[in-house]
């Protein structure tokens, strides 16, 4: 296993720093101060593995060759170091992936490096590994999910999704990934098959993972930070808010720039916010080119952005970075706007 990072991710007041300095130090876009926030783009699929052979196939290559797991995280680490000179600060990735058609209800395939019992496959954490290591190099924070909802139908049982959480964060501290914000599940608000899982509980599993993690981790925080999203966040429970380390919801909601406004004041005022970041993960709205979007709202805002894009209907194998197989290079109009955007914004 690697030596620790040398990335280190942490929190101070509403800021993220790294290595100790706030992100963008100085810097400001259009008026609007972009320090201390973290970019991201939704990378979920950077180590899937289909385990169901009757959907496997459905993941082929444009070139005909069969969908590995071995291709798809060694093209995803190549990409990094040009996602990093286009000035993005993170990469949202997931232990159960998330719908490699985008959206999707019935959803057959095997996605998820946790056996039945909680316990973690060998060979996604290989891949988990390499990413935390690339990541590294490049300076990058990797903001780890642990649970995607049509996935949880993996656990025999609520102790098995605790264990999940307890020995995920075991080997983040073995592994010393100081450049890691964890996420227990990607949209809790979602019908999860463990109830633990669900909003209603799931500042529960937020709160074991702190107290497993404390101590473990040698960061100006003690531990590794941890949150969970939210697909619809009005208004995240006292429950969440009195033990998230981060806010983080999701933007696929606002289908107009004022709706992330409404949503980051209104979570911002209510009586159970503490002083934190906020943080959008996933937001599918793009309009790059226009002076007011999701994007330009959420940094007037002062809420790290978070870029997510699939492959649409009869859309080709360059589009998107959700839907498998994945073009992981920067070469749709959409990966052109949005990281042309992200350039300006943090004159990278």
């Amino acid at each position: 296993m690697a030596s620790a990072t040398q990335t280190v991710v942490s929190i101070d007041g509403t800021k993220f720093l790294i290595n100790g300095r706030p992100t963008h130090q100085g810097k400001s876009w259009k008026g609007h101060s972009i320090e201390g926030q973290l970019f991201n783009s939704r990378m979920v699929q950077a180590l899937a593995d289909d385990e169901n052979p009757s959907t496997r196939g459905v993941w082929m290559y444009p070139d005909q060759t069969d969908f590995t797991a071995e291709r798809n995280n060694d093209e995803f680490l190549a990409a990094l170091s040009v996602y990093k000179a286009h000035g993005l600060d993170a990469v949202g990735i997931n232990l159960q992936c998330g719908s490699p058609q985008g959206y999707s209800f019935v959803q057959p395939w095997v996605l998820t490096a946790f056996n039945a019992d909680g316990s973690l496959k060998p060979a996604w954490l290989e891949r988990l590994d390499k990413v935390i290591t690339e990541c590294d190099r490049f300076g990058m924070v990797v903001i780890l999910g642990l649970f995607y909802w049509k996935q949880t139908r993996v656990f025999r049982d609520e102790q098995a999704a605790k264990d999940a959480v307890t020995n995920t964060v075991d080997w983040l501290a073995q592994r010393g990934a100081r450049n890691v914000l964890l996420e227990i599940g990607n949209e809790v608000d979602l019908p999860y098959y463990q109830p633990i899982i669900h909003v209603d509980r799931c500042h529960e599993l937020v709160q074991l993972a702190q107290q497993r993690a404390e101590g473990k981790f040698d960061t100006p925080n003690g531990r590794i930070l941890v949150s969970t999203s939210i697909c619809r966040p009005v208004a995240v429970s006292d429950a969440l808010m009195g033990c998230i380390d981060y806010l983080l919801f999701h933007g696929n909601v606002a289908e107009h720039p004022d709706t992330v406004r409404l949503l980051a004041r209104l979570n911002r005022s209510q009586p159970a916010f503490r002083q934190m970041p906020v943080m959008i993960n996933e937001d599918d709205h793009f309009n790059f080119d226009q002076p007011d979007n999701n994007f330009a709202a959420a940094i007037g805002e002062n809420v790290s952005w978070g870029y997510f894009d699939y492959r649409m209907n009869r859309e080709g194998f360059e589009e998107g970075f959700q839907s498998l197989p994945v073009d992981w290079t920067i070469n749709s109009p959409r990966k052109k706007a949005f990281f042309a955007m992200l350039k300006e914004v943090t004159g990278a």
